[in-house]
């Protein structure tokens, strides 16, 4: 499990565990992790962790929130990124990757390629054993990679995502080269490479 080692000044005031899929953090006391401070916004920022990925989010907050130095409205964090928000720094403390145990033959590479909207053309490969795609609150889907093959999962939203243009489901299925996902209306394509 994931922790957060909160510090002010140098000196360690706690350790929080990601122990829930969503925790706030801010001044108010109705936040999951509480940084009484009049420099820390009511509901600064959240971390949503599915499965093996964490972000955090900027809620609005009024002095912002910064990771590595980098002032961001969300990001997700790796392993020892330092995140800073008011008077107060956090060290993301991941604990590691599950491993789904060695391969047997060499693995080939998982891309998603954008076919519409913005970012049409744009691809992104698969390369963590877990990639998360999707807007929280609306719909989220989890794309996990084994030794042998890639799964597709909806972990979050009411309407389920598309997958070759029926309902996927919260039940993991797995990808095949030319598999089209539909992600609130952002078309994607599976490939293996």
């Amino acid at each position: 499990m994931a922790k957060l080692i909160i510090t002010r000044d140098t000196v360690v005031v706690q350790t929080v565990p990601l122990t829930k899929d969503r925790m706030t953090i801010g001044r108010r006391r109705h936040n999951d992790i509480v940084l009484a401070d009049s420099t820390v916004s009511g509901e600064h920022a959240v971390i949503v962790t599915m499965l093996d990925d964490s972000y955090i989010e900027d809620l609005n907050s009024t002095n912002g929130t910064f990771v590595n130095g980098h002032r961001i409205g969300k990001h997700f964090l790796q392993h020892k990124n330092l995140i800073t928000l008011a008077k107060f720094e956090m060290e993301f403390v991941s604990d590691g990757v599950r491993s789904f145990g060695v391969p047997t033959g060499p693995m080939v590479q998982g891309h998603i390629r954008i076919l519409n909207g913005l970012n049409a053309g744009k691809q992104l490969a698969l390369t963590k054993s877990q990639t998360t795609l999707g807007r929280v609150g609306t719909q989220v889907v989890v794309i996990t990679r084994t030794p042998d093959a890639y799964w597709i999962a909806h972990v979050e939203g009411d309407t389920p995502p598309l997958l070759n243009g029926a309902p996927a489901g919260k039940q993991s299925k797995r990808l095949k080269t030319g598999d089209v996902v539909d992600l609130s209306g952002i078309q994607m394509v599976f490939t293996l490479v």
